[in-house]
């Protein structure tokens, strides 16, 4: 596949539903959350913890803002992996600084304890349960030991279900809150605090969502 400038194109065919819901996004997903507090203040958490010329993982790093914008601004080395060619392209072209992978992050290798700190800010909901599991695992595994995750979910017990979201129909599947919470435990790291809020998203056809912020930390000494 063709490369961008900083910009390698590696996705399987698992998540090209995701990316079609997104490809037809594109910049009005980035205006529909932009005004997210909860959003902002998560990064903020996360940047009083990392050391200068950190590396840290955007996993559905969608347009490159605020999220790759905000962290390379601050002096940290960024890879973002979304599964939408046209999100990479965005993210590419507005956050140069960064480096983007047009890439499905449940088959991209990682390598283990290579990152600083992971962002996975609504990118699990196009997973089933048993994937993001999974991916949370090896998340955990990617991050240093004393390393930082903050992970954003709608949090609700549904699986596969059918809904609109922005005006396009997509399929679903999250967990009820402490489901969430033991998840993120179970692949071995320390939930140090939650935020749940409630958003709406600048869109016309966009509908009030529950937001959970989860701020964790994988132990020193983890193996």
């Amino acid at each position: 596949m063709p490369e961008t400038a900083r910009g390698e194109r590696v996705v399987t065919d698992r998540g090209q539903r995701a990316a079609v819901v997104f490809d037809a996004l594109g910049l009005e997903y980035e205006k529909a959350f932009a005004r997210s507090e909860a959003h902002l203040a998560s990064l903020e958490w996360l940047l009083g913890r990392l050391a200068p010329g950190s590396r840290v993982l955007d996993v559905g790093s969608g347009t490159g803002r605020p999220t790759a914008s905000t962290l390379v601004a601050a002096g940290h080395e960024v890879l973002g992996v979304d599964v939408s060619p046209v999100m990479v392209d965005l993210a590419v072209r507005q956050v140069p600084q960064a480096t983007f992978r047009h890439a499905d992050i449940r088959e991209l290798p990682l390598e283990q304890a290579s990152f600083d700190a992971v962002c996975v800010y609504f990118s699990l909901l196009q997973m089933s349960r048993a994937e993001q599991s999974e991916v949370l695992e090896r998340l955990a595994r990617a991050l240093r030991p004393g390393g930082s995750l903050v992970l954003a979910t709608v949090p609700a017990d549904v699986e596969d279900l059918a809904i609109e979201f922005m005006g396009r129909p997509v399929r679903a599947t999250s967990f009820a809150a402490e489901d969430v919470v033991a998840v993120v435990r179970e692949a071995g790291l320390t939930v140090e605090s939650e935020s749940f809020v409630e958003f709406t998203p600048d869109h016309p056809e966009a509908a009030p969502e529950p937001h959970l912020f989860l701020y964790c930390a994988l132990p020193q000494g983890h193996a």
